[in-house]
């Protein structure tokens, strides 16, 4: 829903009666209320057709609000119709203003070969990116050499993005309005402009490409000994995907092994060091939750075919622990320079959670250890390692992760706990992300200077950054929301074609109206206690568990129940099941 001065704008579902109609809103826990639709001011809208309404009579008493119809989105089993009311009822940028294309265009296709004396030229050297099979926007690429006193060489290269965006201009203006890319499954709203994120900032294959590089010496344990920060000008050797990168990692496919025979030792060498680096964070505490994200496989119609697990590869690590080291180092060496920046902050949790946590753990023998005074994120990841492989992982991971809070942009550093880091900032995808776009101009502004700026720059770089990480955190909270409620959307449309069946699934929540079981393929859905069979069930409140007052049976979470679908529904994103034995 949309509010502004001028009107409130809803999107629902049109119902069409003889005289008149209605709209169930889409949004219910902002719109309790039906809308009620005079005849004339229907619009064409059919039955069952997604809307966009604007109410021009608020709910008096009894009486619903009035409202008239504005857009006609199209039928509800339209292709593409339930993603545009998502896109519709979160006031979403669908297409690029036309100033902001044509600035876009005139980046042009290729680099400014006369900058590149500006830079240091490594389009000779052995560079790589590593993505998903489906990605467009390489906005990072990798190297690893080991040296001779044993340490190894990783060089992390990121678009430079921030030559072609410049600051205030309709480009930078239009990028921190969206603040972030939006993946609503096979559709992208972007942060930028295709002719910027698919083509002269991506770091496709055999094109140069300008970047903004961190070179850093590691030694055997993982730590940083010596690191740079530099202007560079590359040229990707080969487009690699993590599905390949694992194969060469395993050595079992022929065929794979002989395609990239002059790379496999690079691979080999970012395998060793990415175990050093995940081992060193494992031993400081990093709380590596590992909770499966969901893979839905959509028709040409954008229909739901398949829903299972994404399966992350050690290839996936790879990338993560070059990215989490880069963005360390950087945020460290910029920290130090007191520097205006955006950090990554994910403040420690609070202790009354983690005590209303430990309730549920001493079900499974287990405890956070912590005052207010010393909270770890050690003490969460050895509750990790005791449980790794466990029936209860995938439920106790989860509700370790709701006792965390909600890491956000600040201009201000405050660490980040859940990598157990004093220094944290996000620097690797100024594709996608505002905050990266914002530090990679201050990097370059200190680059440019030799690290001297005057203090007024300063001062007023601070300002910015402060709000620049507002308004970036709430993009980020909405990105996240839409993402969630797309990935809803499609699950209870799956659902829809299997009333009936029967599953078997985990218990993932207990609540006072019933309990929420999640399924091998992540679908989560609802069992309310009058599906639950004849007995009368009792919320015990601390433990996490339903006791049945006559059978004295408890449902507890992690808990493995058999249940049937009983009903799913795209338009409320909810699926309900019954308990079956």
């Amino acid at each position: 829903m949309e509010k502004s001065k001028e009107k409130i704008l809803v999107v629902g579902t049109f119902q069409k009666s003889k005289d008149f109609g209605f709209v169930i809103p889409d949004n219910k826990k902002e719109f309790t209320s039906d809308i009620y639709i005079p005849k004339r001011k229907a619009k064409k809208a059919k039955n069952n057709y997604k809307v966009v309404v604007e109410i021009i009579k608020p709910a008096i008493k009894d009486n619903k609000p009035e409202g008239k119809v504005v857009e006609v989105l199209g039928d509800i089993n339209e292709a593409g119709v339930d993603m545009i009311s998502l896109i519709k009822s979160y006031n979403l940028p669908e297409e690029f203003p036309a100033p902001v294309l044509e600035e876009a265009i005139n980046c042009g296709k290729k680099i400014n070969e006369k900058d590149i004396k500006n830079r240091i030229d490594l389009r000779n050297k052995t560079i790589f990116t590593i993505d998903g099979e489906d990605a467009k926007d390489l906005d990072d690429a990798v190297r690893v050499e080991k040296l001779e006193n044993g340490n190894y060489k990783l060089d992390v290269h990121i678009a430079d993005v921030s030559y072609y965006v410049k600051e205030n201009s309709l480009l930078d203006r239009e990028a921190l309005i969206r603040g972030t890319s939006i993946y609503m499954l096979n559709r992208v709203i972007p942060m930028l402009p295709k002719e910027l994120s698919n083509g002269i900032c991506s770091l496709n294959e055999g094109e140069d490409r300008f970047t903004l590089s961190c070179s850093m010496e590691i030694d055997k344990k993982g730590r940083v000994t010596s690191s740079e920060i530099y202007k560079s000008v590359i040229r990707v050797s080969k487009r690699m995907t993590y599905t390949d990168v694992q194969k060469i990692i395993d050595g079992t496919d022929k065929a794979i092994l002989k395609k990239y025979k002059p790379y496999i030792q690079d691979f080999k060498n970012m395998e060793e060091l990415a175990l050093i680096l995940k081992n060193r964070r494992l031993q400081e505490g990093y709380v590596n939750l590992e909770i499966p994200e969901s893979k839905i496989e959509l028709d040409l119609n954008g229909r739901p075919i398949n829903i299972g697990k994404y399966k992350i590869t050690f290839a996936n690590e790879i990338i993560e622990q070059f990215m989490l080291i880069a963005n360390e180092t950087i945020a460290e060496k910029f920290y130090w320079l007191s520097a205006p920046f955006i950090y990554r902050v994910h403040e420690k949790p609070d202790l009354e959670k983690i005590q209303e946590l430990n309730k549920f753990l001493f079900n499974f023998g287990l405890k956070i250890k912590a005052n207010k005074d010393n909270i770890y994120p050690k003490e969460f990841a050895k509750i990790l390692e005791k449980i790794k492989g466990k029936e209860e992982e995938k439920v106790i991971s989860t509700l370790l992760l709701r006792t965390l809070k909600v890491a956000r942009y600040e201009s201000e550093n405050k660490g980040h706990f859940g990598i157990a880091s004093k220094y944290y900032c996000h620097f690797t995808s100024p594709i996608r992300r505002y905050p990266d776009l914002f530090i990679h101009r201050i990097i370059s502004k200190y680059l440019e200077n030799n690290y001297l700026l005057n203090e007024q720059w300063i001062e007023e770089h601070l300002e910015q950054a402060t709000d620049r990480a507002n308004k970036s955190s709430e993009r980020e909270r909405i990105a996240t929301q839409v993402e969630r409620e797309a990935e809803d959307m499609k699950k209870a449309e799956y659902m829809e074609n299997k009333i009936g069946e029967i599953y078997e699934g985990i218990v993932s929540s207990v609540t006072s109206f019933g309990m929420f079981v999640e399924l091998d393929n992540t679908v989560e859905g609802l069992v309310r206690f009058e599906d639950m069979g004849d007995d009368y069930f009792i919320y015990d409140e601390d433990r996490k568990r339903l006791i049945g007052e006559k059978s004295n049976i408890i449902y507890k979470i992690g808990d493995k129940v058999k249940v049937q679908v009983i009903k799913a529904s795209k338009i409320l994103r909810q699926v309900d099941f019954a308990m079956r034995d």
